[in-house]
């Protein structure tokens, strides 16, 4: 009887110390996988990491190389700003010598005109000299003699112009209209009209510019200035945001004048403004 309890519990001894061995066994597989699994995940964390700082090292480069695009065309955009506004100012001081080239003209047509006269009268009539200068001087052409006080034609005339191309604006306004004031129907008057609608023009009263840019049009059409008249009469429209008006103008000029230095500067303020000129806008029809 009691061999029998013994071997029954060697049996159950046997039985549970199997139980305990496999069981064993069975946790070490465990902890072999899950040390396997973290080897797995510490080496897939490190390759994570790697490749993260492989893209923020590409993700910073990328923002570099923008910057430096950036940079390059903010350098590009101002050089070509820069350019623009050297070639618009070249061609205000164009502009400005060719203005004073055609003063010298009028100056020279004038002074030619005055001597054609003298001359005319010298040879059709029976008076002398003596007798015949002081007629010339004081003639309709020339406008009429001065009034009590009033400098003579031409002095007023070239001291005003010379004030005019030295910068002297308020001093050259002022005796241009003191030249309209005594000599409005002289050969010049329409020059010295245009020279105060200009002189405006230059400190910013485009309204004013532009009504005595008007009378230049209306009183004296056909003088030397009509040309210019109309076209600083269409930029000081422009300036003022009378877009439509402005292109008009420019536009009757380049129609009435197609040929002249003045709707040339035209054709470019269009261009400039994106605005097809008639010349360009009209192509003649081919030579058969």
């Amino acid at each position: 009887m009691r061999f029998r309890n013994r071997v029954a519990c060697l049996a159950i001894g046997l039985t549970l110390s199997t139980a305990a061995f496999a069981a064993s066994k069975e946790m070490i597989q465990l902890q072999t996988q899950v040390q396997t699994l973290q080897d797995q995940v510490s080496r897939l964390q490190q390759s994570v990491d790697m490749h993260m700082g492989a893209m923020r090292n590409l993700i910073e480069q990328s923002a570099d190389s923008v910057n430096k695009m950036n940079a390059t065309v903010n350098e590009l955009q101002n050089k070509m700003q820069g350019q623009m506004t050297d070639s618009n100012g070249r061609l205000d001081q164009i502009s400005a010598q060719v203005q004073s080239l055609h003063d010298t003209v009028d100056e020279l047509k004038s002074r030619l005109a005055k001597v054609s006269k003298q001359l005319d009268d010298m040879q059709g009539g029976g008076t002398n000299l003596a007798a015949g200068q002081p007629g010339n001087a004081s003639a309709p052409a020339a406008g009429a003699a001065p009034a009590s006080g009033a400098p003579p034609a031409d002095a007023l005339y070239n001291n005003a112009l010379r004030d005019y191309n030295s910068g002297k604006y308020d001093l050259a306004s002022q005796e241009f209209g003191d030249y309209m004031k005594y000599y409005s129907n002289t050969d010049l008057a329409g020059n010295a009209q245009f020279y105060l609608a200009d002189i405006e023009y230059r400190q910013g009263n485009f309204e004013a510019a532009v009504k005595d840019y008007d009378k230049v049009l209306e009183q004296y059409p056909g003088g030397n200035k009509a040309a210019a008249a109309q076209l600083k009469k269409g930029y000081a429209l422009l300036e003022l945001g009378q877009r439509d008006a402005g292109v008009r103008e420019l536009n009757s000029l380049i129609a009435r004048y197609p040929r002249s230095i003045e709707a040339s500067q035209a054709r470019d303020r269009l261009r400039r403004l994106g605005v097809t000129s008639p010349s360009t806008a009209r192509k003649p029809p081919p030579s058969q």
